[in-house]
């Protein structure tokens, strides 16, 4: 290239072709750029495709996920003719029964979720037994079971068994059951049989907690399920309808996966903005590598435009190839993802390839990689060529325009997060603390070197080195502080989380749990069921409440009500406005609960008809003592006054209810009781199965739970939750782990200069390692409080915020993580120190 050619300054041809030759073919000195954009792409377009994906089938299969375009559902009824009448004139309409029952044989009781289903079911989609044949709905006395029946039962199939007082055949075993995600949690294994069998069966009775399920298939497709629910609420006000929607077929599963996604995206964005970080330090050290090129093409006749387009060529090129084998290995990945989560949640299997999150997990990559890498790219065009020959003592200095760069950069990355998210106030909080954890390190870096300088200087000339190291004239403590800070708090963050999931799991709710709850017992045989209960196991703790099912109708000050059917859209927390709930009434505040506003009721109070609400759903609503509630139970309005407000500890898994009323309030509703059995810890595993038989054979009508049974799937599905946040704390681990190699790297070349000197004066390499590893852990050990806290902080606002878990943390395993957490940031910057040893005197001074 002339000298004539570079005056006129490069064409971005020219410029490419210097930087193709000088670009090494396996990226030597930019990997550690290429590294730090391949780990935040490849966790954010692994999650932006599984998500996306998921998101999509939601859509895409809402009516087969659904069973139908809508449902409507009651409780403890069925629909009136009339009702039956409107709903028929959207469509073919599909109708059956949900409820818990027991199943048993001679030897074994289990308890099952039985749905009973009409000959039209299911209206989209196809049922599918497990050997794959595709079966019709069941009828007569048949009965499909999902194998954890079977095997509870051991039967086989063909066999008998009993559900309440009918005797049903095993006809198959449940294979593929399309609307098997809309039915949400489920407390025992799956039985399908015919309508009429839980009629048959003694099941369906005043009193009695069921659902009644209709869906409809529109006659006209394109209809509008949304309006037709806006109808139906209008001919119907006082039914207690609660819909669903095929756009809304799984609402736990579509809060499931939005949160999961926002909490999984915030991780993956983090770890690729901590590794910019990192991006800068490699970048730094890169160019300091190339200094002497540099130089000469600056004497040459280089102008610092030509330089810029050379180097930002380069570095385009390797964070466009991270970015790349980051989206690879995010669409490689994504199947397993979905082996994980089959069954729980509706995904393709194979891979899946999502454009929109591809899309914006490159263009994340990149820009990350423009706002880290503009500011050493500039701070080294913009210096002549004897203070770049000079870089290794003389640093350069900072380019105000490299923070206007950054600036850009940072803001374009805040900008696509919020506009991107579904919760741009949990997105914008998140960058907001990012943003200040960023200062938080940065002030804390300038503190350290004020302090180090500061301090006496001790007699130890390692120590004494190692101190100066931290606050001489181009020290990269401020790189090094923000490295280590971030790297030992994900580490916290990774051991709060998992140890606070592990203290929900463990700690608090096996320990509160009763052994069974029972449903559907009869008013007149509670005395016969404390006998029961008490007669094996005199120590077996009982309690019983009456339930029923009702929903709140209208709310407000006496005279100025709201009605919940002209509500456009439900207050945040108000959920239980939404459908029929679960109600009781009691002479006395339950237990678990606490009266904080007003005062409890008289025993067998006889005057106006009174309830005792939740605090919190109070709170959501605007509703105070003295003000009133319209109940609706079985199509019947009542008018009730709010006596108190309640705390309510739900963790309790006993009975709590939102809505608590006096006796004369609601009692003359049929209903019937359920109970708890706690029994003692000595009870074997053969008598508490003759306790099950006995009920079973005393009161066939009514159904048991195992809570135990219903903890195992609490804790596999917390256990999933956790490990998720597992993978995207480590995510977050690497990234700071690869930050503090940058910072490594940035300062080689000044730590090869002090290298030989040292060793030039007799220093001896365990010498040189002692003076790396005291000036790291003097640095180390300052950070490991405000780790802590980060971290933990961190934690807390995911833990208690997002998954809505209690805090729980391990703090012994916490500070031991750290703890191991201190001593690998110190292997690995010994790691990155051990090239410092490889480097040759002679070699190095000729370059000075």
């Amino acid at each position: 290239m002339s000298t004539q050619a570079l005056d006129q300054g490069l064409s971005w041809g020219a410029a490419w072709n210097i930087a193709r030759r000088d670009l090494n073919a396996r990226f030597r000195g930019l990997r550690l750029l290429l590294v730090c954009i391949f780990l935040g792409t490849a966790a954010l377009a692994a999650i932006g495709t599984l998500t996306a994906s998921i998101e999509r089938e939601l859509q895409s299969s809402g009516r087969e996920l659904l069973g139908g375009d809508l449902e409507v559902e009651v409780w403890q009824r069925d629909l009136t003719e009339e009702e039956l009448i409107a709903l028929g004139e959207y469509g073919e309409l599909s109708g059956g029964y949900r409820m818990q029952a027991m199943a048993s044989t001679d030897d074994a009781a289990a308890p099952v979720e039985l749905k009973a289903i009409d000959d039209k079911w299911p209206l989209f989609g196809s049922f599918t037994l497990a050997d794959g044949s595709e079966a019709a709905a069941p009828t007569a006395n048949d009965a499909y079971l999902a194998q954890g029946a079977l095997d509870r039962l051991d039967i086989q199939v063909g066999d008998e068994f009993r559900v309440g007082t009918m005797t049903l055949r095993a006809a198959g075993v449940i294979g593929n059951e399309p609307d098997r995600l809309s039915e949400g949690f489920q407390l025992g294994p799956t039985v399908l049989v015919a309508r009429s069998v839980p009629a048959a069966a003694g099941l369906v009775q005043p009193g009695s907690l069921y659902q009644s399920k209709y869906r409809i298939a529109f006659d006209n497709a394109s209809a509008d399920p949304e309006a037709v629910e806006e109808e139906l609420t209008e001919a119907f006000p006082n039914s207690g309808f609660d819909f669903r929607t095929r756009d809304r077929a799984s609402p736990g599963a579509d809060r499931f996966v939005r949160q999961m996604s926002d909490f999984l995206t915030l991780v993956g964005l983090a770890a690729l903005v901590i590794a910019g970080i990192g991006i800068a330090g490699g970048v730094s050290s890169y160019l300091d590598q190339r200094r002497a090129s540099i130089a000469t093409l600056k004497v040459l006749g280089a102008s610092s435009r030509d330089i810029v387009r050379i180097y930002a060529l380069q570095i385009a090129v390797a964070a466009l190839a991270g970015s790349v084998l980051g989206l690879a290995t995010g669409v490689l990945v994504t199947p397993l993802l979905s082996a994980a989560l089959e069954g729980l949640l509706p995904v393709e299997s194979g891979f899946v390839i999502e454009p929109a999150p591809l899309l914006l997990a490159g263009t994340y990559g990149l820009l990350v990689a423009f706002a880290f890498a503009a500011a050493p790219l500039l701070r080294a065009r913009s210096f002549p060529a004897m203070a770049l020959m000079r870089s290794r003592i003389v640093p350069l200095a900072r380019d105000k325009r490299a923070l206007i760069a950054t600036g850009i950069g940072i803001l374009a990355i805040c900008a696509l997060a919020l506009l991107t998210t579904a919760q741009p106030l949990l997105s914008g909080g998140f960058l907001i603390g990012a943003s200040g954890a960023l200062a938080l390190l940065a002030g804390l870096g300038l503190l350290l070197q004020w302090g180090a300088r500061k301090l006496p200087r001790p007699s130890n000339p390692l120590l004494r080195s190692a101190l100066a190291n931290i606050h001489r004239p181009g020290a990269p403590t401020s790189a090094l502080v923000t490295a280590l800070g971030f790297g030992l708090a994900a580490f916290v963050l990774l051991a709060a989380i998992q140890s606070a999931i592990d203290g929900n799991i463990q700690t608090r709710v096996p320990r509160e749990a009763p052994d069974y709850v029972v449903i559907d017992l009869p008013p007149e045989g509670e005395a016969r069921f404390y006998e029961l209960v008490q007669t094996p196991f005199p120590d077996a703790q009982l309690r019983t409440v009456p339930t029923m099912r009702g929903a709140i109708l209208a709310y407000g000050p006496e005279g100025a009500m709201q009605r919940v059917a002209d509500l456009e859209e439900i207050p945040e927390g108000a959920w239980a406005l939404r459908g029929e709930r679960g109600i009781t009434y009691s002479d006395t505040a339950p237990e678990g609960s606490r009266v904080v506003d007003g005062e409890w009721w008289s025993p067998f109070h006889n005057g106006e008809p009174l309830v005792s609400i939740d605090r919190q759903f109070a709170d959501a609503v605007g509703l105070k003592p003295g003000d009133m509630l319209t109940i609706g139970i079985l199509g019947t309005e009542r008018d009730v006054r709010i006596a108190n407000l309640r705390e309510i500890d739900w963790e309790t898994m006993g009975f709590n209810f939102t809505l608590v009323f006096s006796r004369n309030a609601i009692a003359d509703a049929p209903h019937k009781l359920s109970a708890t059995i706690d029994l003692p810890e000595s009870a074997d595993i053969k008598d508490r199965g003759e306790l099950l038989r006995a009920l079973v054979r005393e009161y066939p009508s009514s159904s048991v739970v195992e809570v135990g049974e219903v903890l195992v799937q609490a804790r596999t599905l917390l256990e999933q939750v956790g490990l998720a946040t597992l993978a995207a704390a480590a995510v977050a681990v690497l990234a700071g782990l690869a930050v503090l190699m940058g910072a490594i790297a940035a300062a080689r070349a000044a730590r090869t200069y002090d290298t030989v000197v040292l060793r030039v004066l007799g220093a001896s390499r365990r010498q040189i390692l002692g003076l790396q590893l005291a000036e790291y852990g003097l640095i180390a050990a300052s950070l490991a409080l405000v780790a802590l806290g980060l971290g933990s902080a961190l934690a807390w606002v995911i833990i208690t915020r997002l998954f809505e878990f209690d805090w729980l943390p391990d703090w012994g395993m916490v500070l031991s993580v750290l703890g191991v957490g201190l001593v690998m940031v110190l292997a690995f910057a010994l790691g990155g120190s051990l090239p410092l040893l490889r480097a040759k005197p002679a070699q190095a001074l000729r370059e000075v």
